[in-house]
């Protein structure tokens, strides 16, 4: 599997198990309903674990355009390969996404509230407020990218053997999968922590298009938050980062 269709996979894969959490929460008739933040949080860190588990010998499992864009401005990533990155990310979110409304369209014909269907595909705020909105997914996905960028594989090495590494293989996407729950259980409260433009925006692209009963609209007029804030919150991490360890 080259690295291009290991992030269509992964991030194909981490939207299905991702918002098939949101769908099993807050659905009518699911046996997860209103199971809590600490289901939520810990379903999307698992759901994480397995889509670096699956992509991440083959592409490096950014998931995520602000985590490509961060790499490639830390220098840890070419920037002719951010665009095809970025497209088989979206397209790999809006899959997943369509697969778990073929799995949940019972529940999403039982639901009568549309702003709970929309919730299942994308986040918005508690409180809407768009420059405060803007600073909460900027400082999750800053938390997110700074952190990624500090975490190092495990290496042994010894005289007279040079580049002998010591892999932890699937065990290795624990931390990052830890990281994103810290950021739920902490930051995510406020606006449903997106953290990753490609998980707002794909999901939320196929909820206007798919042929949802009673849907409501796709709330555009916010979508720009989890797009645009991420990607400044990557960038500035890459920049202290970079100021830091220069």
């Amino acid at each position: 599997m080259n690295e291009v269709v290991a992030e269509f996979v992964g991030t194909c894969l981490l939207m299905l198990l991702g918002n098939a959490v949101n769908a099993n929460l807050f659905l009518k008739g699911t046996k997860g309903r209103q199971s809590g933040w600490i289901m939520m949080t810990l379903g999307w860190g698992l759901a994480v674990f397995c889509a670096v588990t699956v992509a991440g010998p083959f592409s490096g499992a950014h998931l995520n355009p602000a985590v490509t864009i961060g790499l490639a401005a830390a220098g840890l990533f070419a920037w002719s390969k951010v665009p095809i990155f970025i497209l088989v990310q979206l397209l790999g979110a809006m899959l997943g996404a369509g697969i778990v409304w073929l799995n949940f369209k019972h529940h999403f014909n039982a639901e009568e509230d549309a702003a709970t269907k929309l919730a299942i595909f994308s986040t918005g705020p508690a409180i809407s407020n768009p420059s405060n909105n803007f600073i909460c997914e900027l400082t999750g996905t800053f938390v997110l990218v700074f952190v990624i960028l500090f975490i190092t594989e495990p290496k042994l090495s010894a005289e007279g053997m040079a580049n002998v590494k010591l892999g932890l293989g699937s065990v290795g996407a624990i931390p990052v999968a830890f990281l994103v729950v810290a950021i739920g259980m902490g930051l995510g409260g406020t606006t449903g922590y997106a953290i990753n433009p490609a998980r707002d925006l794909g999901p939320r692209i196929m909820h206007a298009l798919l042929p949802i009963q009673g849907k409501g609209g796709s709330n555009w007029s916010y979508a720009w938050i989890p797009v645009f804030a991420p990607i400044t919150g990557d960038i500035l991490a890459a920049w202290l980062k970079i100021g830091l360890t220069s």
